[in-house]
């Protein structure tokens, strides 16, 4: 789901060519890769973890980790919960460049995107278009 948004924000491409999820056994604390762009001149590593628990710092600064053993310099970490005041902190510390997306930023952009949601009513409003009338 979180590489499907990704896409859908713009990154990579199509959802064939531009992400991958990865995020089993032994995946080195990445979830899934993106490429940043179309071209794919850099790729943007993926961690998600769907808890109910805060994400600390301890767990950020290990997929900092799992990037400088991919040589890697960006990645997204997404919860379903919410991050640690010391984990946000971190972040903008480091030389890496790490997205923290927490559970309400994640339904927000799944609305907004249309990922993992389906539209239950859509009501179409009207206003007169007053060019139409116009005078040439």
């Amino acid at each position: 789901m979180v590489v499907d948004l990704l896409v859908a924000m713009g990154y990579g491409g199509s959802r064939i060519d531009a992400g991958q999820a990865i995020g089993k056994s032994g995946d080195d604390g990445i979830d899934g890769i993106i490429k940043e762009d179309r071209l794919g001149l850099d790729a943007v590593f993926v961690q998600a973890k769907r808890w109910k628990a805060t994400v600390g710092r301890p767990d950020v600064q290990s997929f900092a980790g799992s990037l400088e053993g991919q040589r890697a310099r960006k990645g997204v970490f997404i919860t379903t919960s919410q991050f640690s005041n010391e984990a946000k902190e971190y972040v903008n510390r480091i030389e890496k460049k790490i997205i923290l997306i927490d559970g309400e930023q994640l339904a927000n952009l799944s609305i907004e995107f249309g990922i993992g949601v389906a539209p239950v009513i859509t009501y179409k409003i009207q206003r007169i278009d007053l060019d139409y009338f116009e005078e040439e």
